[in-house]
């Protein structure tokens, strides 16, 4: 689509993908939406990002990222028919981090049949300059059908100018008030005597103000070998399901040992990672969440960590992904978050894997793993501590080598001191 076309959607559920080519120093980039009444919201709940990921309608589901092969998607479920008859428009924007659209080679946004998987509607952007922001397109109504529109323009004022543009209130960090001047004693004048009157009957006390509604929090908190954990309540992250997410790509390389195990890796189509959870709960109990055994968990129940399914191939955009229920955080004495190879490959060289905690409410926190340099087909990614009824989380990113006949699981068991017993199982 050239900016400025507008086609038909011709059906309601729909996928859409924000894409980019990743590289070193290339930015990264989140997805947004704004549902808007003539050209505004309503509120600051109308605004669906990383820090607020579901539109009370159900109409706007943020889904986060996915990456393959040195592309990667940020995704947004849209239901048309869920949107409010109030809501006139719904705008599709992303901002950056780290950098401007411009260094963001290949930009693009992709509509897709969220049942069929057919493209609707694609425009790619060529000419973003300085724009830490961008409205990449719109879904608006007309004569009572959907249309979408490509836009392709944006704000050097970050995520903060447009959310603000839009009408959203924005949490700033707060400035030091100004100092007060001393009072000045004034000499007032004489007043001529009055006749007493009898008081005035007391007045009814004003209705106390409303609050208002807490701004929203742009804040996206990442994990590094400087600053390695984090509370969890402190970033806002007490109830609902904490999602982990781990992506991975082939990184193809062109000489060396790594080059040789890159490119076996990309020839696999078996490439198989499985994202999984050793728990320990207050009472004592212990466990794993895996799909190996087809220990998937429950999330309304103990252990109440529960693993959504099992991405065998790597091409699936949300790649693994399992959930935590924070309502019972109470109930957790540690939560152990590692990564195992399944099949397809003999290293995590040469895998870029990233990976995100997403609670219901607070901000993101996400790291990248650093690169393997050893034959490791296990890491442990994160370990989550109770504590006083808060949760901490610490990034491990720990690549541990098994011995010789010993499974990865046991392994992790060994480094972390789980002591549990393991016997052979397969998916």
């Amino acid at each position: 689509m050239p900016k400025g076309s507008n086609v038909p959607v011709p059906t309601t559920a729909l996928r859409v993908e924000m894409g980019w080519r990743s590289a070193p120093g290339v930015p990264d980039a989140d997805a947004s939406a704004l549902l808007l009444v003539s050209g505004r919201v309503r509120s600051d709940s109308d605004f669906v990002f990383y820090n607020q990921p579901a539109h009370s309608s159900g109409a706007v589901r943020y889904e986060g990222k996915g990456s393959q092969g040195g592309q990667v998607t940020d995704t947004l479920l849209v239901d048309l028919a869920r949107v409010e008859p109030a809501i006139e428009t719904v705008v599709v924007a992303a901002s950056s981090d780290g950098g401007s659209f411009g260094q963001v080679p290949g930009l693009y946004i992709r509509v897709l049949d969220g049942q069929r998987g057919t493209e609707i509607a694609r425009y790619d952007s060529a000419d973003a300059t300085v724009e830490t922001a961008f409205v990449l397109g719109e879904f608006y109504r007309r004569q009572g059908a959907w249309k979408f529109r490509a836009i392709g323009q944006g704000y050097s004022s970050g995520l903060e100018g447009l959310a603000t543009d839009y009408g959203i209130t924005v949490d700033e960090p707060q400035r030091a008030a100004a100092p007060v001047a001393p009072p000045v004693t004034a000499r007032q004048p004489v007043a001529p005597p009055v006749t007493a009157r009898p008081p005035a009957p007391p007045a009814m006390p004003p209705a106390p103000p409303a609050a208002p509604p807490a701004p929203v929090r742009l804040t996206k908190v990442t994990l590094t070998k400087e600053t390695p954990s984090v509370s969890l309540s402190k970033q806002g992250g007490v109830s609902g399901a904490m999602r982990v997410n781990l992506n991975w790509e082939v990184r193809k390389q062109f000489s060396g040992w790594g080059s040789k195990l890159g490119r076996a890796v990309a020839m696999h189509a078996d490439l198989d990672l499985d994202l999984c959870a050793l728990y320990e709960l207050s009472d004592g109990r212990k466990g794993v969440v895996q799909a190996l055994g087809n220990a998937y968990g429950a999330l309304h129940q103990p252990p109440f960590i529960h693993l959504d399914g099992d991405d065998r191939t790597g091409a699936v955009a949300s790649g693994e992904n399992l959930s935590i229920n924070l309502d019972h955080k109470q109930s957790f004495r540690r939560i152990l978050i590692f990564v195992t190879i399944y099949e397809g490959a003999r290293s995590f060289a040469d895998l870029h894997a990233t990976v995100t905690l997403q609670p219901l409410n607070g901000a993101p926190i996400d790291f990248s793993l650093d690169e393997c340099t050893v034959p490791s087909t296990v890491c442990a990614l994160a370990l989550i501590t109770g504590n006083a009824g808060d949760l901490i989380v610490q990034r491990e990113a720990r690549y541990l080598v098994p011995e010789r006949g010993v499974s990865p699981q046991r392994t992790v068991d060994y480094a972390y001191g789980w002591g549990m017993d393991w016997t052979p199982g397969r998916k």
